[in-house]
C-alpha cells in the first residue's frame, strides 16, 4: 500500500508567509528566509540504498519496498523494510532503514560513531562514489546479501535546484559553508553542492554533526558560498 500524495511541506508554507510578512512591513528578509526556496537542514540517520536484486535476496523473490514515510525530496521515502548490518568481527546494527525507491547500486551510509562501533574504517564520500570503500553483509528475513563495497560516511551536502544554485552562485560539485547558530553553533566548511532539476533545497548532515551543534527546528542556519 502506498502513502497518499504529500501536501506542501511546512517549511515551504512558512517560507512564503515569512517573505510576504517582511515585504509587507518593508523590512529586509533575513538570510534564512531569502532565496527562491526555504533552506531546510535535516539530520540524515544511518540508512541504506539497495537495488531490486538486493531487496529480493533479503526479503524474497518479487518483493517490493513499501513506503512508510515520505521524505522532503520528491518521490523519496523511508521504507517499512529494515535490515541488519553485519560488520567486521560480527558486530551488528539492527533495524538499518532502507530508503526507496530502489537504485542501480547498493550503498550504506553511516555516521563516524557508527563505524567505530562496528569496527569499520570508512571514508567520507559523495553518494555514489563507492570505489575502494569497505563492504558488509546485510541480513533480512529471507536471507543474506553481501556487499563487496559501498559503506561510506556521506559528505555533508546540499541538494539544490538550479534556481537555488544560481541564487547562491554555485555549480554542481562546488563547496559551500553552512553556518549553524544556537548555543552550540558551528560552521561546516566543506558542504558539497549537488544540483539537479529534481532537487528541492535541503542540507543533509549526519547524526554526529547534528548532535554536535544541537540542531533543532528553530536553529538559525545560513548557506554561504
Amino acid at each position: 500500500m502506498s502513502l497518499p500524495p504529500t501536501l506542501p511541506h511546512r517549511a515551504e508554507v512558512e517560507h512564503l508567509v515569512r517573505r510576504a510578512l517582511y515585504e509587507r512591513l518593508g523590512r529586509s528578509v533575513p538570510p534564512q528566509a531569502a532565496g527562491p526556496n526555504p533552506l531546510v537542514v535535516n539530520v540524515s540517520a544511518r540508512h541504506c540504498h539497495l537495488t531490486q536484486e538486493a531487496v529480493e535476496a533479503l526479503f524474497g523473490q518479487g518483493h517490493k519496498l513499501r513506503p512508510m514515510k515520505w521524505l522532503y525530496q520528491e518521490g523519496q521515502y523511508a521504507a517499512e523494510e529494515a535490515v541488519t548490518l553485519i560488520g567486521p568481527r560480527s558486530r551488528v546494527i539492527s533495524n538499518l532503514r532502507i530508503l526507496g525507491p530502489c537504485r542501480d547500486m547498493n550503498q550504506v551510509e553511516l555516521a563516524f560513531t557508527d563505524s567505530i562501533a562496528l569496527g569499520f574504517k570508512i571514508p567520507v564520500r559523495q553518494s555514489g562514489n563507492i570505489e575502494g570503500t569497505p563492504g558488509c553483509m546485510l541480513m533480512g528475513p529471507a536471507g543474506f546479501f553481501e556487499m563487496p563495497n559501498g559503506v561510506i560516511r556521506a559528505a555533508p551536502h546540499a541538494h539544490m535546484h538550479p534556481d537555488d544554485a544560481a541564487y547562491y552562485g554555485v555549480a554542481n560539485g562546488d563547496f559551500m559553508r553552512l553556518q549553524i547558530g544556537g548555543p552550540c553553533g558551528l560552521n561546516l566548511n566543506r558542504l558539497l553542492a549537488r544540483v539537479s532539476e529534481d532537487f528541492k533545497l535541503e542540507v543533509h548532515i549526519d547524526t554526529d554533526e547534528g548532535n554536535a551543534c544541537g540542531l533543532q527546528p528553530d536553529t538559525p542556519v545560513q548557506l554561504i558560498k
